[in-house]
């Protein structure tokens, strides 16, 4: 499953970023084509502005078991900010934790308190085995 924090989200609807550019990376990922794989479950992965290359898009910062639970949880502009300071690196790992042991149970009452929102994907985007709907 694939999820974003409700601060990613508010990020990424500014930014014009769509579920489906999400649902590709998660896909990229899934195939092992992520940027940087920064410890502690958390993966830095590039995603391309619509129109343009990856090299004038965004930077995300993806918790993941890298099989079946995907959190995209921060998000810049590449022309806002190079990195991730190390201070944030560590609060992310700890939230990367967090997220990823949360049980199918706790998932589902952030869903319902808008902590987390579900990504809903193309059926023609596969990733793993299940495939996503729009």
């Amino acid at each position: 499953m694939i999820y974003k924090t409700r601060l990613f989200a508010r990020w990424a609807r500014k930014e014009g970023l769509s579920d489906e550019a999400l649902c590709q990376a998660v896909g990229e990922m899934f195939r092992g084509l992520f940027d940087t794989n920064l410890g502690g479950n958390l993966f830095k992965k590039r995603i391309a502005r619509s129109g343009r290359g990856k090299r004038g898009g965004f930077r995300t910062i993806v918790a993941t078991n890298l099989e079946s639970r995907w959190l995209f949880v921060y998000g810049f502009a590449k022309n806002q900010r190079d990195n991730i300071e190390e201070d944030e690196e560590v609060a992310l790992k700890k939230l990367a934790a967090t997220l990823l042991k949360m049980s199918p149970e706790a998932v589902a009452k952030a869903i319902d308190a808008d902590e987390l929102i579900e990504v809903i994907c193309d059926a023609q985007e596969e990733v793993q085995d299940t495939r996503c709907r729009s």
